[in-house]
């Protein structure tokens, strides 16, 4: 794989809102952009494979979690310049919706971190507002739990 930093085209990211019951799973950050910072699942899209088969294959990777009923929720522009103006980094952020199948969560691949948060608690949490927007997406599209 290339170096990201500083491509010559954008890189397509795709991610996951997962649920599961009241509870979204998140991953910290184990690689810049945002390194350290909780985000959801996901990664690079492989040559060949769906933006559904990267989602459900990024969210086992890093989470150890398989995951049902992938839809799309929004698609994100996440472009960074450096202090010079240049574009380091330039991502094309497909978001997908998804629900929780199996498996707990475990760190793993480019997440230093994986674990359920209660929907209460991100509202909360100091995470990039992109990411907040797209949960929120997920969460009105989703029914009601009893």
């Amino acid at each position: 794989m290339e170096d990201r930093r500083y491509p010559n085209y954008p890189l397509v990211g795709v991610g996951a809102v997962v649920t599961r019951g009241t509870e979204i799973l998140l991953i910290k950050r184990g690689k810049p952009p945002r390194m350290g910072s909780w985000s959801l699942p996901g990664g690079l899209q492989e040559l060949g494979e769906t933006v559904h088969q990267a989602a459900a294959r990024e969210v086992l990777e890093e989470t150890g979690v398989r995951i049902t009923n992938i839809a799309l929720l929004d698609i994100i522009d996440s472009i960074h310049h450096d202090k010079q103006g240049a574009v380091e980094y330039h991502y094309t952020l497909v978001d997908v919706a998804a629900e929780w199948v199996a498996g707990e969560p475990i760190g793993g691949s480019d997440a230093a971190d994986a674990r359920w948060f209660q929907q209460s608690v991100i509202v909360e949490m100091d995470i990039w507002p992109e990411t907040k927007r797209v949960i929120e997406m997920a969460l009105r599209r989703k029914p009601a739990l009893p």
